[in-house]
This record gives structure tokens, sequence and C-alpha cells, in this order.
């Protein structure tokens, strides 16, 4: 099975995705460590990526997701795919192929919670700056079976989908 933890910059997926796969025992990847060079400065200067831009870093995490598909492994990946479009791709289309094994778990909560968290927040790339377009261009998933304050604990949360996914098992 594979897991990515969505939300905007700051809802803690990085927290939620790494003790999600510590309990489920597989591995963790952040999509950050997939950008290049050039997103991750344009980001820290303040100016937000546009779909050209996340191309080449969303192909390079589709194939992690297929490796792991093939290799018969699970993977949570932590990665701000804000865009229906964006979470379509990761998951191959399930609705052209069938269910593709992804599961997305969306970290929902306020700007002034996450803009808080964002300024508490040492040693990051992403320009607080950059939030209120990231609300902007957050679609929402329409399923939200996996939709998860963040005021929630991450322990929560965790128990929450490790329950579910035992539970497809």
């Amino acid at each position: 099975m594979i897991f990515v933890v969505f939300g905007v910059s700051g809802s803690g997926k990085t927290t939620v995705g790494k003790a999600l796969a510590e309990r489920l025992g597989c591995e963790f990847a952040d999509a950050d460590d997939h950008h290049p060079p050039e997103n991750i400065e344009k980001m820290r200067m303040g100016i937000p990526l546009d779909d050209a831009d996340r191309e080449g870093w969303l192909s390079d995490l589709r194939d992690l997701i297929d490796e792991r598909h093939v290799a018969g492994t699970d993977l949570v990946l932590a990665c701000s795919v804000l865009k229906q479009k964006y979470r379509d791709f990761l998951s191959g289309n399930p609705e052209a192929s069938g269910d593709s094994g992804v599961r997305f778990v969306y970290l929902r909560g306020t700007f002034e919670t996450i803009s808080r968290r964002l300024i508490e927040r040492p040693n990051h790339f992403m320009n607080p700056d950059l939030l209120r377009s990231q609300f902007d261009a957050l679609e929402e998933p329409v399923d939200d079976r996996f939709t998860y304050d963040v005021e929630s604990t991450v322990d929560e949360i965790v128990e929450s989908v490790v329950g579910w996914a035992v539970g497809r098992k």
C-alpha cells in the first residue's frame, strides 16, 4: 500500500508521514527531497511553482511509486499535491485502471494555524509568504475518509490510518 500524506506547507506532512511509516514498518520518503535545485530556489525566494516547474518532480515521484508497486513494498510519501490533477497523476488515474493502491491522507488546517506553524518552524526552505498561494491552489479531496484536522495529535491520525490499512489486508 502507498500512502501519500498531503496538505499545504506546515500542515505536518513530514511529521505524520514519518510516524505512519514507522508504525507500518515501511519506507518513508519526503517529496521535498525530489525537487530540483531551481524549484527550491524559487520557493526560497517566495516565488510559487507553476505546473511546468512541477512536471519533472511529479514524474520522479510517480516513478518512485511505480517502483514500490513493482517491488511489492509499502511506502509513505509526504507531498504537497494540492491539486486533484496532481493526485490523479500520482495514483496512475485509477478511474481508467481500477484501484491504484495509493491512498491520500489529507491534513487540513486553517490559514491562521498553519501560518503560525510556519513562522515557528526553523531551517526550512519554504518561504512562509507562499502559504496564501498554497491555500489558493488547494483543491480539497471530495472523499474525506482520510481527512484529518491538523489540530489532531499525530498518534490519533496514525492510529486511524493504520486501523483502516489493517482492516484492508
